[in-house]
């Protein structure tokens, strides 16, 4: 394990072509025909769902656990829905994006140092990534434990403030739990071992829902039982991934802990922060323009609970279909252009495409439209939209002109 330590942390050799993801045959043989396109097609879409079908499954456990309890806070009472929709949307809505931000560099690693059979590396890559969200926590417990005040800041009542700011410390437990997980959802992944975290993110939705009846409803504990078995479901799941991993199932990629994970710490910090940059980036791009949206005339945008709507549905809603068809043309489009960006390991790069096209001209675009032009709502989304497609189509471009026998 030792001889890898000081190694790259992007390896040009990231060939995988069976279903497992390794280099153990030859690159993809060129494509001269329908007959050879569509055989290559079959192959990559079965390798495709082969990994995505477990991991929506598993991602929409995951973030069903905090719908759930949402959905119980609801029946508890009207202060206790605002406040644990307060904390969890902005609180630790704010943490996951970072950590989910930071645990990404590890996505380009653990897959560019699987493919390119280097197995060893994988455990060694995941203690760093541990290291770097453990501390990046801690430096995130002050907005836990001064959620109140932040809160009251910005503009929400003393009430709701009050309330939140409680389950804000009641949560500090997810924030060491988000920072273990990402790690080691990224370890496994690379290994195309999703169906185990969906196995056990099924086991932890059953129970906390089930849990979440008793303590919340049945035992009358409110939002200090929603906060305890929010807590819970996210540690069963770290540590069943971790029993998992310390068995053996895990062959080479673990074998054990090594003084290797505090070596080449700040090349893997500077990625971890472009990743961080990358996608907080894109997260408040969204939240904001919703937010502004709040500041028009007769505004139906409840910023006050600071909801963020789904844009198709929004559309849809709005009786705009076309737009709504757009808008999935522009999601589709730019989650491919993003995977194959952090798959290549440019999450820098993506850090200041998304600056320039969402802040220097989504935004102000959106705000002209909106308020100077008078387009409303619909200028917001429009500018929102715009920012986007340029952003997808620099991606797009960047794609296209990279060599990949160099990558």
């Amino acid at each position: 394990m030792e001889s890898h330590a000081d190694a790259p942390l992007l390896t040009s050799k990231h060939v995988s072509n069976n279903v497992h993801f390794r280099n153990d045959i030859q690159d993809s043989p060129p494509i001269t025909g329908a007959k050879e396109f569509f055989v290559q097609f079959g192959i990559e879409s079965k390798k495709l769902w082969y990994l995505a079908g477990p991991a929506i499954f598993t991602s929409v456990c995951r973030y069903s656990l905090g719908a759930v309890t949402q959905t119980f806070a609801g029946h508890v009472g009207t202060l206790d829905l605002a406040a644990f929709s307060v904390e969890n949307s902005v609180i630790a809505g704010f943490s996951l994006g970072i950590m989910l931000g930071m645990g990404s560099a590890l996505e380009t690693l653990c897959g560019q140092a699987y493919g390119a059979g280097h197995v060893d590396m994988l455990g060694v890559y995941m203690q760093r990534s541990w290291v770097i969200l453990l501390v990046t926590a801690m430096m995130m417990l002050s907005l836990y434990i001064f959620a109140t005040p932040l809160l009251l800041f910005i503009g929400q009542t003393e009430e709701i403030a009050h309330a939140a700011g409680k389950m804000a410390l009641w949560m500090i437990p997810q924030l060491f739990a988000y920072a273990l997980n990402y790690p080691i959802a990224k370890f496994l992944q690379a290994q195309s071992k999703i169906m185990v975290m969906a196995y056990i993110a099924a086991t932890a939705l059953v129970l906390h829902t089930l849990f979440s009846w008793l303590l919340m409803l049945k035992l009358g504990w409110g939002l200090l039982g929603g906060a305890v078995v929010l807590n819970l479901s996210w540690w069963f799941i770290v540590v069943a991934q971790l029993i998992y991993i310390f068995s053996g199932s895990c062959g080479r990629a673990w074998s054990g802990f090594s003084w290797a994970a505090f070596s080449n710490l700040w090349s893997f910090v500077k990625l971890s922060f472009a990743s961080a940059i990358m996608l907080c980036l894109e997260t408040w791009y969204f939240m904001a323009l919703v937010l502004f949206a709040g500041y028009l005339k007769n505004a139906e945008v409840a910023v006050d609970a600071l909801s963020i709507c789904v844009r198709v549905s929004n559309e849809l809603g709005a009786g705009h279909p076309r737009a709504a068809k757009f808008a999935i043309g522009v999601v589709v489009a730019s989650s491919f252009a993003f995977g194959v960006a952090i798959g290549a390991g440019w999450q820098a790069v993506i850090a200041y495409i998304n600056i320039a096209c969402y802040y220097v001209f989504g935004i102000p675009l959106g705000l002209t439209l909106g308020f100077l032009a008078d387009w409303g709502i619909k200028g917001i989304w429009i500018g929102m939209l715009t920012g986007t497609v340029v952003q997808t189509t620099v991606l797009f471009c960047i794609c296209y002109r990279t060599n990949w026998d160099k990558e």
